[in-house]
């Protein structure tokens, strides 16, 4: 929730000895101003790694590229779905094929950085980035194609299923004005309320809701965490709402919503947002998410190389895990095991 060609993700980089993915703080995700228990596992996560600041790609793991040593490190995004991705690749890594795995978090352009300098070997699931694969895989040739993931993602615009058969017309952007005073907020004001997730995700919100002449205020939520509990809440009341959102995601399994059409997508559409994102006007891509591999890794990571590649599972599966580690609140170790025991016919098949 390719999400291509738009401004993505940017976090800093920080130093982690053996950072795993259980110690990383999920948010119920494609975030906005982080609640007081988000911000206390921040606190608590670079008190324990004893960084003063959350800068997460300047360095990676000690082990990551170590000669010889069989060890894999794999950069985590902070949304759930990816995470639930690099929980289930470290389980089978580890038990099956016997390596050590280290995971950083990096978010998603940072991580193309770490990626071509050999900081982390894999990323798991990249939403789209056409000039970072041109700088990196065409050009420098520093990272590789590690294959398709096996899921389409797909960022929209959703309403509540029951607003939406209260008012089927609500699903047509251009009828979305008719009920802005209905989806006003506080944090909106006079105008209806487009709640977003996190700032530093893809989105053309501001640039949509500009061009499409909307009477609709973008009201980030700080974090996918936040997103989901302010989701919740509004479901729970019965009340109306319009957000951001994107698939996969596990939370359509508790509340759900249906997509409003924003004008069809194309690829002029595409280049002109890329080219100036202020003037896109259409909806977003679906796009089939990716993994990468460090070019190195690539070629002499061996089974654990062969493996990442050969990874690729459904969108419900992935749900799957993330629902058992973002509403049944597992640890993503746990929800890996978990999966990994009940599907042996889908993992057995990408062992090398």
């Amino acid at each position: 929730m390719a999400r291509i060609r738009m401004p993505r993700p940017r976090i800093s980089r920080l130093r982690i000895s053996r950072l795993r993915i259980s110690d990383l703080p999920i948010r119920s995700l494609p975030i906005r101003k982080k609640t007081a228990a988000a911000v206390a596992s921040a606190a608590a996560l670079l008190a324990a790694t004893g960084c003063g600041a959350a800068d997460m790609t300047k360095q990676a793991s000690p082990y990551a590229n170590a000669q010889g040593a069989k060890t894999v490190t794999l950069s985590v995004q902070s949304w759930v779905g990816a995470q639930a991705n690099v929980a289930v690749a470290q389980y089978l890594l580890e038990h099956e094929l016997g390596y050590r795995v280290d995971t950083v978090q990096v978010d998603e352009i940072p991580a193309w950085d770490a990626l071509s300098q050999g900081r982390v070997d894999a990323i798991m699931e990249d939403w789209g980035h056409p000039d970072q694969e041109q700088r990196y895989v065409k050009d420098k040739k520093t990272i590789a194609r590690g294959g398709d993931l096996g899921v389409t993602g797909h960022i929209g615009w959703y309403v509540p299923k029951y607003f939406a058969e209260a008012h089927p017309d609500v699903t047509d952007w251009k009828n979305l004005n008719k009920y802005a005073d209905q989806l006003r907020t506080a944090e909106s004001g006079s105008k209806g309320q487009l709640l977003d997730g996190s700032p530093s995700y893809i989105t053309n919100d501001k640039a949509l809701v500009k061009n499409l002449d909307l009477d609709y205020q973008v009201v980030f939520a700080g974090s996918e965490a936040a997103q989901i509990t302010q989701i919740k809440q509004f479901a729970k009341q019965k009340k109306p709402f319009l957000t951001y959102w994107y698939e996969p995601q596990w939370l359509f399994n508790q509340v759900p919503m249906v997509e409003v059409k924003l004008p069809e997508y194309t690829d002029a559409c595409g280049e002109k947002g890329t080219e100036d994102p202020e003037s896109i006007d259409c909806a977003y891509p679906t796009t089939p998410l990716q993994k990468f591999l460090n070019a190195d890794f690539e070629k002499k990571g061996g089974k654990a190389a062969e493996f990442l590649k050969k990874f690729k599972w459904t969108k419900e599966h992935q749900n799957e895990v993330s629902e058992l580690i973002a509403a049944d609140k597992l640890s993503p170790q746990e929800a890996a095991e978990r999966w990994v025991e009940e599907h042996p016919d889908v993992w057995k098949a990408w062992l090398p």
